[in-house]
């Protein structure tokens, strides 16, 4: 699967469940304007399934609108790598934007740990979001209880 992997225009998201936006640095570069992966948000998420994100993941739902035009973060809690974070890791200079500006920005309402680097996971419907690395565990957990929730209204 790996020497084949399909791009983001190949993929059916009538097939999906959930997408779970992992994290790192780079995604902040290459998840934000791809509309590709807008489109499957937004069709998995319309059609209530599972849209998450852990990490630098929400890079990928910063630009992501909704049918209507509103930004699928607009009014809903969420959670991600914090501004704090990038700076105690000392990166900040190096980061092209501030993703939690961005957020909050875009409407979203932003939450994080009252400490950095703890574990910090926030949902609000079929929105499941974690902040940082040490959130994947959580988070993978949350979006495993959503989807099951979601099959047992089925």
């Amino acid at each position: 699967m790996l020497e084949n992997t399909a791009s983001p225009d190949q993929i059916d998201p009538t097939k999906y469940d959930a997408i779970y936006f992992t994290g790192g640095h780079a995604v902040m570069y290459d998840f934000p304007d791809s509309e590709g992966l807008q489109h499957i948000t937004r069709e998995i998420y319309e059609r209530g399934g599972i849209v998450s994100s852990v990490c630098h993941g929400y890079c990928g739902l910063l630009n992501t609108r909704l049918s209507d035009g509103s930004y699928l973060i607009t009014g809903r809690k969420m959670t991600g790598f914090a501004w704090t974070e990038e700076v105690l890791a000392r990166v900040d200079k190096l980061v092209p934007y501030n993703a939690e500006e961005k957020a909050k920005q875009r409407g979203a309402l932003y939450e994080k740990a009252k400490l950095p680097f703890v574990s910090y996971v926030v949902t609000d419907g079929n929105l499941v979001t974690g902040q940082n690395p040490g959130s994947a565990k959580a988070t993978a957990k949350k979006v495993v209880e959503a989807i099951e929730g979601n099959a047992s209204k089925e």
